[in-house]
């Protein structure tokens, strides 16, 4: 099945009507990801977003919290900022053991909702919050925003207007900074491949969503995880622990246009690659770079050449994909990417259009992960079904 999620890439005019109402829940004052990406992200979009309240595990943190950011409304739990008529939209931050309880909760509250990626603790999970999600009739969001990061919008176009003709083949080899031979306090829970905050489903989850917007979905697979340093150690502590996530994520594949593919991610941050990217065509070459293989967050650098080109050039994105004048030329801040995803979010809400990655999009996302699990624990080859 294509990607049916194309982001327009004309500048986006100025909103009609009031702001849409936010809720944060897993703001913390002590920082975080909703800290420093969402909380910015918000700041740059006040034409179209107000936070309006936040909700945290204790009053006493989520007072906190509130002070800290001047949030009005701060909760100390769930329940209360799901109800509030303040909030238009739910957002959802915090660990993905927890989004399944949380989301079920907004959605019963009959809140719109934006949940971080992964949508839930695999693929089972993830079917039940989109079928109750239909139930209620309203409209929810997953945080894949790396296809919303204006280098890679620029990427696809480039793809798609020819610029290395019929794509043959593409190939990236990247790293994942955590399931490393380390972690640290606070990230114990990423070890545990049950929590579903894996290698695969983190960096590689939300890397190859991008791959697939570019260049199209897989059709069949082949796969090898595999666990190479089940102990790993808290240098700051001494403190040793058990990895069952994998740290090696090899993945193979045909993709819609007959491409080949083929991604290696690596726990850890190496000494020499962490992220590159190539796309190989009849016509020409196009290369992706990043200081680590989380594209979600991490500024993208673009080269490419073609014809009788023989060196690489950078390509510099057009000032046209840049649709958040606040954060314009930031790309390598957190709430970059994450303020274009509410860009659509935004377009969605009060337009009703489809661009924005949503809970059926996370569904068959879940469906490519799933089958990749399942071909390296057959080692078959796999057709994909989207």
């Amino acid at each position: 099945m294509s990607s049916v999620l194309p982001t327009p890439t004309v500048p986006v005019t100025e909103p009609p009507g009031p702001p849409v109402g936010v809720g944060i829940i897993g703001l913390s004052a002590q920082g975080g990801w909703a800290a420093r990406a969402h909380v910015p992200a918000l700041n740059a979009l006040k034409d179209r977003f107000e936070l309006r309240a936040l909700s945290a595990s204790s009053n006493e943190s989520a007072g906190a919290a509130g002070e800290k950011y001047g949030v009005p409304l701060a909760f100390g739990s769930t329940e209360e900022l799901v109800h509030r008529d303040e909030v238009d939209l739910v957002v959802v931050t915090v660990k993905v053991p927890h989004h399944r309880e949380i989301v079920e909760a907004a959605l019963r509250a009959g809140k719109n909702v934006l949940c971080e990626w992964p949508l839930a603790c695999g693929l089972a999970e993830a079917e039940q919050l989109v079928g109750l999600a239909t139930d209620s009739g309203v409209r929810a969001f997953v945080g894949l925003q790396a296809r919303a990061n204006p280098a890679l919008q620029y990427l696809r176009d480039l793809i798609a207007e020819g610029y290395v003709g019929e794509v043959l083949s593409t190939s990236m080899i990247a790293s994942g900074g955590s399931w490393g031979p380390t972690f640290y306090s606070g990230g114990e829970y990423v070890l545990d491949r049950d929590n579903g905050a894996t290698l695969l489903t983190i960096p590689f989850g939300h890397t190859v969503d991008a791959l697939s917007m570019v260049l199209g979905e897989f059709t069949e697979t082949t796969a090898t995880t595999a666990v190479r340093q089940p102990r790993v150690t808290n240098p700051a502590t001494g403190e040793s622990a058990t990895m069952t996530a994998a740290d090696q994520v090899a993945v193979t594949g045909i993709l819609e246009s007959g491409a080949v593919a083929s991604l290696h991610y690596r726990g850890g941050s190496p000494r020499g690659t962490n992220f590159h990217w190539e796309i190989n065509g009849t016509d020409g070459d196009l290369v992706v770079t990043a200081p680590s293989g989380h594209l979600q967050l991490a500024p993208a650098t673009l080269r490419g050449a073609r014809g009788t080109d023989t060196r690489l050039s950078e390509h510099t994105v057009p000032a046209s994909y840049e649709k958040v004048p606040a954060l314009t030329g930031r790309f390598d801040e957190p709430s970059y990417a994450v303020a274009h995803a509410y860009i659509a979010v935004h377009e969605d809400l009060i337009h009703d259009t489809h661009t924005a990655p949503d809970f059926p999009h996370a569904v068959r996302h879940h469906r490519l992960l799933d089958t990749i699990e399942r071909a390296a624990a057959t080692g078959t080859r796999i057709h994909t079904s989207r």
